[in-house]
C-alpha cells in the first residue's frame, strides 16, 4: 500500500500523503493546549463544507462538539492513531505563527434586527452566524459608549445586558432567556475558555480587532464566568491595547497645580516611596502610568536618558513603550510563583532606578518596597484606603515599623473619578449619556507630602486623625474640599460629589 493511500488498521483511519492540512482558521480558533489534551486536529474541509476532524479517542465527543462552537461550523470526525495526531499536532502549530486575536467586523446589522434573527436561528452555521454578530454588535456598541465592562447577566426569564460607563452600571438592552447560554459560550469562545464547563467561574483574555485598515482599534478583552442560579454570567473587561501611547498629562486628568506640583516634586526624587491610595477604578493606575511616562520622557530627558525604569503588575494594562521610552513591564504570574513579593525581589537584582509596584496587597511586598526605598530607589505603588492619612496606618498594619514608614515615605496621593457634566444637554439627561446628565469623568484629589511634623507623628505613632490634622496644617485640601472645588466651577453636581466621596467626609 503506498504512502499516498489511508490504511486502516484495527479500525484507525491512518491518513499519510493524503492528509488535508489544518486551515489557519482552526489553528488560531482551537488552542494548541486544547488539541493536545483531546488529541484532535483538522484533516481539512470536506466538500459540504464540513470541517473534518482526527481524534483518538471515539468517546470523547465533547471535544468534537467543543471544537464545532469554536469554529462556528459543522464538524465530521474520524478515528485516527493519538502518536500520529500528536506529531500532526506538533507540526502544524509549530508552523503556524499568529497572533490571540479575534476579528469585530463593524457591524452593518440593526442590533434588534440581529436579536430577533439569533432567536430565530441559534444554530446557524453559514457565513458568521448570528450570534457571533450579535456578540460583535454588542462589543461595538459597548466601545461606542465609553463603556468599560460589559455584563451578561441571566435573571429569572430574562438576561440583561449592561454597560459600566464612567463607573456607574447602565443597562443597554435585555436579551431573551434561550439566547444566554449561546452568547455566553460565544464569549467564552473569544476568551479562550472551556464552553463545556458550567459549574466552576473561569477567566480568559482575547485581544479583538475592531474594523479594519487604518481604522482599526485593538482591544484587549479581560473575561470573567460564573454560574449563578440563573445561569452563567459573564464580563468583559474593555482595555485599549495601545492606549499607553495615548496617555495625556497631569492636566488631563483634572489634577490641579496646588496638588501637580508638591506631587511632581516627590516623583523627581532620587529615592522614597510615594503611594496613590483610593478604590478600584478610581484612576490610581493612570495617575500612575501618567507619571511614570513623566519620569521617562522629561524627567529623564533632563539627565540623558539614564533612568533605569522597571514595574510588576497584575494585570499590565498600559504598554508604556514607545519612541523614546525605555520602561520594563512584568507581569504577575501566580502558576510560576511570580507574586508582587518575589518579582520585586528579582527587579531589585536589575538595576533599577525607578520602580512601580501595581499594588501593596501584603507584608513581604510591603516591607521590600519600604526597604528599597531606603537604599536609593524610587518606589511607586498603590494602596486601598479612604484617604492619604489612611495609608500610613494601612503599611503599619501590614507589619512595617512606624520609623521606617517615616523615613521612606515621601508623599500619599488619594483620589476618586467623578463624572462630568454632560455639555451636550446640559445636564439634563440625554439618549447619548444614558439620561444621567453625565458624561466622562475628572479626577479629585488630596495629597499628604510628608514634612518633619508629619515624620514626627508618623514615628510616635499617631492615628490617622493626628497625622491628617498635621498635613491639613501644612495646607493640604481633602476630597471633600476639591469636590466642592468641582461643583463650583460647574464641572460636575454635588450629588455626584457626595456619592463618590463620602466614605472620606
Amino acid at each position: 500500500m503506498s504512502r499516498a493511500q489511508t490504511s486502516q488498521i484495527n479500525g484507525l483511519a491512518t491518513p499519510h500523503d493524503a492528509a488535508g492540512v489544518p486551515s489557519e482558521d482552526f489553528l488560531a480558533r482551537i488552542p494548541r493546549d486544547f488539541a493536545r489534551e483531546h488529541l484532535i486536529i483538522s484533516n481539512g474541509m470536506d466538500e459540504q463544507g464540513r470541517e473534518r476532524l482526527r481524534i483518538a479517542d471515539s468517546t470523547d465527543s465533547a471535544a468534537v462538539f467543543n471544537t464545532g462552537v469554536r469554529l462556528g461550523r459543522p464538524v465530521a470526525s474520524e478515528l485516527c492513531d493519538a502518536e500520529l495526531i500528536a506529531r500532526l499536532i506538533d507540526e502544524a502549530y509549530s508552523r503556524h505563527r499568529y497572533q490571540d486575536q479575534v476579528q469585530v467586523h463593524v457591524p452593518t446589522d440593526d442590533l434588534d434586527e440581529l436579536l430577533v434573527c439569533a432567536e430565530r436561528d441559534l444554530l446557524s452555521t453559514t457565513g458568521k452566524g448570528p450570534v457571533i454578530r450579535l456578540v460583535d454588535a454588542l462589543l461595538f456598541e459597548a466601545l461606542g459608549r465609553g463603556a468599560s465592562d460589559v455584563h451578561v447577566q441571566p435573571l429569572e426569564g430574562r438576561t440583561l445586558v449592561r454597560y459600566r460607563v464612567d463607573g456607574v452600571l447602565h443597562t443597554a438592552r435585555e436579551l431573551p432567556i434561550k439566547l444566554t447560554t449561546a452568547v455566553v459560550s460565544r464569549i467564552k469562545v473569544m476568551g479562550r475558555m472551556d464552553i463545556a464547563e458550567k459549574r466552576l467561574p473561569q477567566d480568559g483574555r482575547a485581544t479583538v480587532t475592531i474594523g479594519s485598515g487604518e481604522s482599526a482599534r485593538s482591544i484587549d478583552l479581560r473575561i470573567s464566568t460564573l454560574p449563578t442560579s440563573h445561569g452563567e454570567r459573564a464580563v468583559i473587561r474593555l482595555l485599549e491595547s495601545a492606549r499607553g501611547e495615548h496617555l495625556a498629562g497631569f492636566e488631563s486628568l483634572g489634577m490641579p497645580g496646588h496638588v501637580r506640583e508638591p506631587f511632581l516634586a516627590a516623583a523627581g526624587r532620587a529615592n522614597g516611596i510615594v503611594l496613590v491610595t483610593g478604590p478600584t477604578g478610581s484612576g490610581k493606575t493612570t495617575t500612575l502610568y501618567t507619571t511614570l511616562r513623566w519620569i521617562a520622557t522629561e524627567r529623564a530627558g533632563d539627565r540623558g536618558c539614564d533612568l533605569n525604569v522597571m514595574t510588576i503588575e497584575d494585570p499590565i494594562e498600559y504598554e508604556l513603550s514607545g519612541s523614546g521610552i525605555a520602561i520594563s513591564q512584568a507581569q504577575v504570574n501566580d502558576r510560576k510563583g511570580v507574586t508582587f513579593a518575589t518579582g520585586l525581589r528579582h527587579i531589585l537584582r536589575q538595576d533599577p532606578d525607578v520602580i512601580m509596584v501595581g499594588e501593596i496587597r501584603d507584608a513581604a511586598t510591603a516591607r521590600i518596597a519600604i526597604q528599597a526605598s531606603l537604599t536609593g530607589h524610587l518606589v511607586f505603588s498603590t494602596l486601598h484606603t479612604n484617604d492619604a492619612a489612611g495609608a500610613v496606618t494601612r503599611l503599619i498594619d501590614l507589619g512595617v515599623e512606624p520609623y521606617l514608614v517615616s523615613a521612606s515615605l515621601s508623599a500619599v496621593l488619594a483620589q476618586r473619578l467623578v463624572r462630568r457634566i454632560h455639555r451636550a444637554c446640559g445636564g439634563e439627561g440625554c439618549e447619548q449619556c444614558f439620561d444621567s446628565g453625565y458624561a466622562g469623568r475628572i479626577g479629585v484629589f488630596e495629597l499628604l507630602t510628608v514634612d518633619d511634623r508629619v515624620r514626627e507623628s508618623i514615628t510616635q505613632g499617631g492615628s490617622p486623625a493626628e497625622i491628617r490634622a498635621g498635613a491639613i496644617d501644612a495646607g493640604m485640601r481633602r476630597l471633600s474640599q476639591e469636590g466642592a472645588r468641582l461643583v463650583s466651577e460647574g464641572l460636575t453636581g454635588q450629588l455626584e460629589v457626595d456619592r463618590v466621596v463620602q466614605a472620606t467626609t
